[in-house]
């Protein structure tokens, strides 16, 4: 079976446009940040490339180079860029709150990010870790309610996958309910539409975070879940953070978790990182370390997104490609026998084989070291050495005694190449 091509990588929207730039790719200097795969490979065509570790990235390493890519781990400001030479910035992630936007504007240093990169490895991440919770702990998900918070890229990967599981789903999204912000998935595939969010929190049985980390304007989200959020939700429900740690007030989530508000928290991202709140670690259900969009496939999306725009930059055509260098997935194909067993059951079974999620939460909880300064190192750490994942659709699935039904959520989950049998 032919191998897929890493998704398609359309210009970012909302790029500042800096002065005239003359390309020389001789003296092209380009720093790149560590966890960025294929970043030499791309980078190289454009110029020399130093490769530095995201949080390391200092004044003097930027001081004499024109390009500048990075991760959310590296803060993007006056004080790194002042008297530099850099006239583009790159971040392959899908947030910004880690630029200082005003100040690349104020300065006409041309920026761009990686709307979506990651978005079908955060989905994929979501449906695991609810698969994984409903094993552990004897429940069904067919049913029940999922509260989509930000229907955004991620946000709208989630609900598409919701259907494999048999969840009802309820969204809110402010800006895109008013129609500041485009929404792809038609309102009539939303079931209810867009809701207040008091009312998808009282309905919810699961919550899930999508949002960007924002301080200002009419949504901020900043801390958004609160006290007041979480008194607001169903008890006993499901609560989940994977967009970013500051959106969810720590005290507060531990609060709800003493009263039985939430019932299980699942962590990715979390207040503080990477000196994350200590006391939070043995309450949580699952604890990942800010990598649900870390899939290679994920990746590799936001390096080639940054290197397109990088290139229409430089006015130059891009000419490189990572297809050819993509590793062979370590799992191309799964077969089962599913005579008998239940849907969920099955699902479960072909997630964990591809992803583990247990095996980062126990990685995580290892070290959970009682020195913040060291607990902090070992959370960049995991992320650094973190494993190749790849995505679902890299694997092609073979069923045998299957039904109709099975099949078809097995294939919304995103499996590539269903052959029931």
């Amino acid at each position: 079976m032919a191998r897929p091509a890493v998704a398609p990588c359309p210009a970012p929207p909302g790029l500042k446009r800096a002065r005239s730039f003359d390309y020389s790719p001789l003296a092209m200097k380009i720093i790149c940040a560590t966890n960025m795969p294929l970043a030499r490979e791309a980078f190289a065509t454009l110029g020399d490339v130093v490769i530095k570790e995201g949080r390391a990235i200092a004044r003097e390493d930027v001081r004499d180079a024109e390009l500048l890519v990075v991760r959310s781990t590296t803060k993007v400001n006056r004080a790194l860029l002042e008297g530099s030479a850099v006239r583009f910035v790159g971040t392959a992630t899908i947030g910004t709150d880690h630029l200082d936007i005003p100040y690349l504007d104020e300065n006409n240093v041309r920026w761009c990010y990686a709307p979506g990169c990651n978005a079908n490895s955060v989905a994929e991440y979501v449906m695991t870790a609810l698969l994984t919770l409903a094993q552990r702990h004897g429940f069904a998900l067919a049913g029940k309610t999922l509260g989509v918070i930000g229907v955004g890229n991620v946000g709208n990967r989630v609900v598409e996958k919701a259907q494999a599981l048999g969840l009802e789903v309820l969204l809110c999204d402010p800006p895109r309910e008013r129609g500041i912000v485009d929404c792809r998935l038609p309102i009539e595939d939303c079931g209810t539409g867009f809701l207040p969010l008091q009312e998808v929190l009282a309905e919810a049985d699961i919550v899930t975070l999508h949002v960007p980390l924002t301080t200002g304007g009419d949504d901020p989200t900043y801390q958004m879940a609160n006290d007041t959020f979480f008194a607001g939700m169903k008890r006993g429900a499901i609560f989940i953070n994977s967009a970013r740690g500051p959106v969810m007030d720590t005290e507060a989530l531990l609060c709800a978790l003493d009263v039985g508000i939430v019932a299980h928290a699942v962590i990715d991202t979390w207040e503080g990182e990477p000196a994350y709140r200590h006391d939070l670690m043995p309450r949580v259900a699952l604890a990942t370390p800010h990598i649900a969009g870390y899939s290679y496939e994920g990746r590799v999306n936001g390096t080639v997104m940054v290197y397109r725009e990088a290139c229409r930059f430089l006015g130059v055509a891009p000419t490189w490609l990572p297809d050819a260098l993509l590793p062979t997935p370590s799992v191309p194909e799964i077969e089962m026998d599913v005579a008998g067993k239940a849907t969920e059951s099955v699902l479960y079974a072909l997630c964990r084989r591809l992803y583990d999620i247990e095996a980062d939460d126990a990685r995580m909880r290892e070290t959970a070291l009682d020195d913040d300064a060291l607990r902090a190192v070992a959370f960049d750490r995991l992320r650094k050495t973190y494993p190749e994942r790849r995505e679902f659709p890299h694997t092609s699935v073979v069923l045998r005694n299957a039904d109709t039904a099975l099949t078809a959520a097995v294939a919304r989950l995103g499996f590539g190449g269903i052959m029931p049998r």
